[in-house]
């Protein structure tokens, strides 16, 4: 998982994947997205192309393990805004980004041993 510095106000997932430095974090690394990342270069799941009702089973089974991944990502970053540590930092300048990059770290050195 990476983390980027978030921009402020209200971005577009695309742009705001470039404007926080998590492109350059991800170089070379595959990064599964949801579909509202085509075309940039990142692992996203089949779209149904048009005229088509529903995808091959040879598509559905790829698309099943980005969605269980992402899906994965998305518990993780719900169960961390319930910290109450992270509540409390939620407003106040960068806190929960350098809160949820110590605890990447923390979490790369647990698997590292």
């Amino acid at each position: 998982m990476a983390i980027g510095i978030p921009p402020p106000g209200s971005r577009d997932g695309c742009r705001t994947f470039a404007e926080s430095g998590v492109d350059r974090s991800c170089r070379g690394a595959p990064t599964v997205t949801g579909g509202g990342h085509q075309g940039t270069g990142l692992l996203t799941p089949h779209r149904e192309p048009r005229g088509q009702i529903r995808l091959g089973p040879e598509q559905e089974a790829e698309n099943a393990v980005p969605h269980r991944a992402r899906a994965r990502g998305e518990h993780v970053l719900s169960r961390l805004k319930n910290w109450k540590i992270l509540r409390d930092h939620r407003l106040k300048g960068n806190g929960v980004h350098q809160a949820m990059l110590n605890t990447a770290r923390l979490h790369s050195l647990a698997l590292t041993g």
